[in-house]
């Protein structure tokens, strides 16, 4: 009987050992998949700012890479359409994405304000008399003026 009880000790033991080598040998893989993908992402995201940088000298970028501003957060860029040749059409935020990237909320919250119109000018004029006043402007987007 007690030869039976130190088996089943010893056996326990042994499948206790086996299932934290097993448990042991699928974290680690599980941590290298982990890293892996990691890695993968952040070279995505790399190679997205990057291409975010050049896409105004893309061909399928429709307009004069002279009159695009790159700023890239909020938006990639601001487009002065037209400025170079001397005659400003319009202005243009333009959001460059790369594979099956989408929006982000505030990507979607920017272009929607744009969409309605919700654009203002403002001028910041510094001196030592007027350091720190802003004053609106009610032109071409502001609000009264609305397109």
């Amino acid at each position: 009987m007690q030869n039976l009880i130190v088996g089943l000790l010893l056996g326990a033991l042994a499948g206790a050992a086996i299932a934290m080598m097993y448990s042991a040998m699928v974290h680690a893989r599980r941590a290298r998949d982990i890293r892996r993908h990691a890695v993968s992402q952040s070279r995505a995201v790399t190679r997205g700012q990057v291409f975010e940088q050049f896409a105004a000298y893309f061909p399928s970028f429709e307009f004069n890479p002279k009159d695009a501003q790159f700023l890239g957060k909020p938006v990639d860029f601001v487009v002065f359409d037209g400025l170079d040749e001397g005659e400003l059409r319009r202005i243009v935020f333009v959001e460059i994405k790369t594979g099956a990237a989408v929006l982000s909320a505030r990507g979607r919250s920017i272009r929607d304000a744009i969409e309605r119109g919700d654009v203002e000018w403002r001028e910041l004029r510094l001196g030592s008399d007027t350091i720190g006043q802003i004053s609106p402007s009610r032109g071409l987007f502001g609000r009264s003026g609305k397109r």
